[in-house]
């Protein structure tokens, strides 16, 4: 009521909800006249608003006119005199309203990655740059001068307005996509289509008569001294009626006698044959799309795209032949991944082998592909879309990556001396929509470990990259520490080794003694068990012979024979002075050894 206006920005922050913010951009509560905020520099025009959507249902007034109107005053030069100032009026009228048509145009918006640009330099720059600007300036040359050299009766100098017609297939493709009967819509343009083709046809018809003779022949209009045909009225009914008859190829038409008249009817015949063809094809495009309820029950194509979209790529990949898999990855995926500057030169089974690694990966506007500091595990290559290097702020731009860029090939290729150590140097950043490839290092790894000869290759341009970037420390120093390091671990070795020699000595020892032991404490039993066996008798008589020995008094060494159940010998147990046995000898000669062993 105060009348405040609502920019395009406003309408928008209202659309999102931020009422308060959008009214205080645009009204002033502690003033109480009319106050308007509204700047020409900043304005930006959506091409989704309803404004834009309305400006483009009146540019085609303008537009029609120019195209029924001045062949109209061209030929029917009755009609033209008859209404000059109506005609002037208009003419005028249309200019005026191309003029501001130019002025939206600049102003409007386009979209970007899914990002709508309302930053007025681009737009301008834009729109200076494109065709549509010449063709709006050539359409709005001031041809009307020439009235003062040809005369006002010759309005054909109007000719360059026509130049807007694609200004109209806008708007009507616009009007088509949001009315709720398109069908129908189709069917009115087609036929506003035909009768403006018929309405030329019948301009030149009687432009050609007059050119004649009226009156001349059957062919032509008739005499205009008739009064019956003298009428302004008359003259375009009559030619108009002509020339529907003519594409509608209905009725008998009068035959020409004359070349011009031939020339004429062979050019509308073939004309009629298009016409004809156009309008069967869209009448039955019209009446399939009305039957497309009926349709949806049975199989088509479009289950096979709808499958497609549901599905991720690699899921259907996975279905197929490895050869043919290789195959279709090789004929998407190698152009981009032979862009790549260290695997350019490199052998084509590398790069089929790289192919079936890439995973396709889209990124939304705003959202970072990797941050500065991160340790970098995989590179991008940029399919589609543009991402921005970025600073810390998130603000300030660097660069910005389009198709067929890539980076982050440096992390995943483990040089040495790389000062970076494997971590991101900058932050990458989606401005719209970005459809990308990443390679895994892990994949690389494995893919490389097949083929030494381009591993080293890769290493190489690797270093070769990251000595023009400044951060590979130098070689010499690297090569004499690792020189060092080697012989430490030589070292390190030989001391391991001789390690291992003693306690593996040690062991062999332990283990015959052991076996020496086991052995003794086997025959041990063995003696034990043929002792069980013996006589009473044997025993007595050997107890007998004990005492016996020991009355005589007879000293010394005392020896003990036994024979063994199984008759494999007998042995003997000895004692010496001190009262070991031979076993116990053994054992301590054993331990002697281990202990020298040891030293």
């Amino acid at each position: 009521e105060e009348g405040v206006v609502l920019t395009s920005a406003g309408h928008h922050a209202l659309k999102q909800g931020q009422t308060q913010e959008a009214l205080h951009q645009c009204y002033n509560k502690t003033a109480k006249t009319s106050t308007f905020c509204f700047s020409w520099r900043e304005w930006v025009l959506d091409p989704a608003d309803q404004f834009y959507y309305v400006w483009l249902h009146v540019i085609i007034f303008p537009i029609v006119y120019n195209w029924v109107i001045i062949i109209l005053r061209t030929c029917f030069t009755a009609i033209a005199l008859d209404y000059l100032p109506v005609w002037l009026t208009l003419d005028y009228l249309s200019d005026l309203m191309y003029v501001m048509d130019m002025i939206i145009t600049l102003r409007t918006g386009y979209l970007e990655q899914g990002i709508l640009v309302t930053d007025p330099s681009r737009l301008k720059k834009r729109y200076l740059r494109s065709k549509n600007f010449l063709r709006d300036v050539v359409s709005l040359l001031p041809t009307d001068f020439l009235y003062f050299a040809f005369g006002i009766q010759t309005p054909m100098l109007r000719i360059n307005r026509l130049l807007r017609t694609p200004r109209l297939s806008e708007a009507l493709d616009r009007m088509e996509t949001r009315t709720s009967y398109p069908n129908t819509f189709r069917i009115t343009k087609l036929m506003i289509y035909i009768f403006v083709l018929i309405h030329w046809n019948a301009c030149l018809y009687f432009a050609l008569s007059n050119y004649i003779g009226f009156g001349s022949d059957r062919w032509v209009y008739p005499n205009i001294t008739n009064t019956v045909f003298a009428a302004t009225r008359r003259q375009y009914f009559y030619c108009f009626w002509f020339s529907a008859q003519i594409f509608t190829t209905i009725g008998d038409t009068v035959l020409p006698s004359r070349e011009e008249e031939y020339l004429f009817m062979i050019a509308d015949l073939l004309i009629a044959v298009l016409v004809f063809a156009s309008i069967v094809g869209n009448v039955g495009s019209v009446i399939m799309n009305l039957r497309d309820r009926d349709n949806v029950f049975f199989p088509n194509h479009e289950l096979v795209k709808a499958y497609l979209r549901s599905h991720h790529e690699n899921e259907i990949l996975q279905q197929l032949p490895l050869h043919l898999r290789t195959e279709i990855a090789v004929s998407v995926h190698l152009p981009t991944l032979s862009k790549v500057t260290i695997f350019q030169s490199c052998e084509t089974s590398l790069l089929e082998e790289l192919v079936l690694k890439l995973n396709p990966q889209v990124f939304s506007p705003g959202e970072y592909v990797c941050r500065k500091g991160d340790v970098g595990h995989e590179m991008y290559i940029i399919k589609e879309g543009k991402l921005a290097v970025v600073a810390d702020d998130g603000v300030t731009e660097f660069a910005v990556l389009s198709e067929g860029n890539f980076f982050g090939e440096i992390s995943i290729l483990n040089i040495k001396g790389n000062k970076s150590g494997n971590r991101r140097t900058a932050n990458i950043r989606s401005n719209g929509y970005s459809d990308l490839f990443s390679l895994s290092k892990e994949d690389l790894t494995n893919v490389l470990s097949e083929f030494p000869a381009a591993k080293r290759h890769l290493e190489e341009k690797g270093r070769q990259i990251l000595t023009k970037m400044g951060i590979l420390e130098e070689s010499g120093e690297g090569e004499e520490n690792e020189e060092d390091k080697v012989e430490t671990r030589i070292s390190r070795l030989q001391e391991n080794l001789e390690v291992l020699q003693t306690k593996l000595a040690r062991l062999m020892v332990e283990m015959e003694s052991s076996t020496r032991k086991m052995k003794a404490r086997v025959k041990q039993l063995e003696w034990d068990v043929a002792a069980m066996e013996i006589p009473d008798d044997a025993l007595d008589f050997a107890e007998g012979d004990l005492e016996l020995g020991r009355g005589e008094g007879v000293g010394g060494e005392v020896q003990l024979q036994r024979e063994e159940a199984e008759g494999d010998g007998a042995e003997i147990v000895k004692e010496d002075d001190t009262g070991n046995t031979e076993e116990q000898c053994k054992d301590r000669e054993a331990e002697e050894r281990e202990q020298t062993g040891e030293q």
